[in-house]
This record gives C-alpha cells, structure tokens and sequence, in this order.
C-alpha cells in the first residue's frame, strides 16, 4: 500500500476498520456484510470530501510523494523504443534530466524530462531531481536534434529546482537556464509541457516554455518552493502552509490565472495510486495537443506560441508608470 499523507489518516483508519470487519468475517463465519457495506459508504464520500476539496499545502504533499511517477515511468507507459542519449558534448552527463527519441504512436518523438530518485541511493545519483548545466544543455542539444528531424518534443517537468550549488553556478547554471528560454521559444517544431510533480522556479521553467503547458491535477509550478518564500517574506521557511496558500501555484489555480492550457485530472488519492491509468489521462491530452500542434505550419506555430506568451499577464498604465500583476 502507498504511504498515507498526514490529512489522509482518517482514510487509513476507516479502511483498516473495514478490512478487521471482513477478516473477522472471514474466521467466525459471522455474516457482517451490512456493516461493511455502510462503512463503505462512508469511505467513499470521505474520499470524496477529502480529495475534492485538497488545500493548495495538500497538494504540494501529494506533488512531492515519494512514490508518485517520474519521467521514466511515464516514458514506459506512454512511449515505444525509448533510447535514452547522454552528455551535453561539454562537460558531462546530469542523470537529473533524462533525454531520448522515442515512438509515441508511431509517430518519432524528443522525450526530455526532469528524473528524481524514489529512495536515497537513486536520490544521491539523480540529484535528488535538481539539474546542473549540463543537463539543460543536454535537453538543449535534444531539441536541436529534435528541429533538425522536425521531431516534436514532449517535456516532463518535476523538479524542486535547478541545483543551486557552487560548481553548477561555476559551470553557469544561470546561463544554461536563459539558453533554454530563448531556444525554446523559437524552436521550429511543437513542445509539449507536462508538469508531473512539482515545477520549481528556473529550473523548471527551462523546459518549460511549450506551445501547450498542462499540469497533472494535484501538481505545483512556481517561481519558488513554497519554503522559500516563506523565508524571504516572513524569515520562516516553517510558514511554508501559509506561503502555498498564499502563492497560487496550484493546477487551478493557473488555469485561472491563463498560465496553463488544461488539468490533467489525476486518480483518486494522486497519481501514485495507479501509474498505468495515470498514464491514460496523460495520453489523452497528449495526443489532442499534438494533432493540433501537427497541423500548423512553422510561421503559424511560432506565431501562437508568441502570442501565447504575450497574453500571460496583466498590465495597465497608470500616472505614466507601468504596473505588473
């Protein structure tokens, strides 16, 4: 069984209930199935009330579940022939982004996607998720293979952030980031985004910057981890509950805000709950957003991406000042 959240024990103890009752069915012989049933009942509309109405700090637990899907999960439930490439031809391999060409339903395709680890030791190899330089050039040297086999490219997001450390700002880690923003923009074939987990600050965003953007339900994308903001508002990062509610870094709360194209509902309970039929939900909206995509010519492509962009935000002119929301 996955691993409950703190919210989530009133669920956990109901289904423990249910489950001493049939046990106890099972070694008396005593027929119970009433009970059972109207515990049921109750652990349905439980679920209900509980996943329906998730705060936004709820949501960034389930985004950082140990157990919820990465990159290459996906890749194995969605694609076909995946052959992973490495190295961004200077410096290195960074297993925190993993990159190849693969077949989604035939069709040749650029998979690039953020990739943590699910215990310690893949942790420790994988960065705990958070690339270095290299990694984004990597991605970057894909998707100019990508536009050169007029191959479209799918992005998978789900990264705390990029590494913040001295060698990766040494080997510019800035630079690497803006590089992806600018490529990205003009790149001469389709992306698609996909924020799977949480979608940190930069990091993220460097391959973030797709003709369609689509988050997982109970996903986060942010210009910074809800700790973080804590710490630079009120100098507590322990305030972090108060800073996620406060952020709007929800799935919902985006596409309000026009920032993404569509939710991608998630399974009951989130998406480590069922990879496969995770997987589903993610297909379906893929493959729309790539028929659309398809159809467009590179001028028509560039153009609505550009347009796209240039809608994000608000902004009025007032006393000769410009304000920003």
């Amino acid at each position: 069984m996955s691993t409950e959240l703190d919210f989530e024990k009133p669920i956990r103890d109901l289904k423990e209930k249910i489950e001493e009752l049939r046990t106890f069915t099972e070694e008396k012989e005593i027929d119970l199935s009433d009970e059972i049933e109207k515990l049921e009942k109750r652990l349905h509309a439980l679920e209900e009330n509980i996943y329906g109405n998730l705060k936004p700090w709820q949501r960034v637990q389930i985004a950082r579940h140990g157990e919820r899907p990465t990159t290459l999960d996906y890749i194995e439930q969605l694609f076909s022939d995946f052959l992973e490439m490495h190295g961004d031809r200077l410096y290195g391999d960074d297993e925190a982004i993993v990159a190849g060409i693969a077949k989604y339903k035939g069709q040749p395709v650029t998979v690039i996607g953020h990739q943590r680890g699910k215990d310690t030791k893949e942790n420790i190899r994988r960065n705990f998720g958070m690339p270095h330089p290299e990694g984004y050039r990597k991605a970057l040297r894909l998707m100019k293979q990508a536009e050169k086999f007029h191959r479209p490219v799918i992005c998978f997001i789900d990264t705390k952030g990029a590494y913040p450390g001295k060698a990766a700002e040494e080997r510019g880690q800035s630079e690497a980031i803006a590089r992806n923003l600018l490529e990205m923009a003009g790149l001469k074939v389709p992306i698609v985004c996909i924020v799977i987990g949480e979608g940190g600050s930069g990091g993220a965003l460097a391959l973030g910057v797709g003709d369609r953007i689509h988050m997982l339900e109970n996903s986060t994308y942010s210009v910074i981890s809800p700790e973080g903001a804590a710490a630079l508002l009120w100098k507590d990062a322990s305030q972090a509950q108060r800073a996620a509610e406060t952020m709007k870094i929800t799935a919902p709360d985006l596409k309000e805000l026009q920032i993404i194209d569509d939710i991608i509902p998630e399974v009951r309970g989130g998406a480590h709950r069922n990879v496969a039929e995770q997987a589903e939900a993610i297909d379906q909206v893929l493959e729309k957003s790539l028929k659309q995509l398809s159809s467009l010519t590179t001028e028509e492509l560039l153009n609505e991406r550009y347009e796209k962009y240039k809608k994000i935000g608000e902004f009025s002119h007032v006393n000769d000042a410009i304000s920003v929301n």
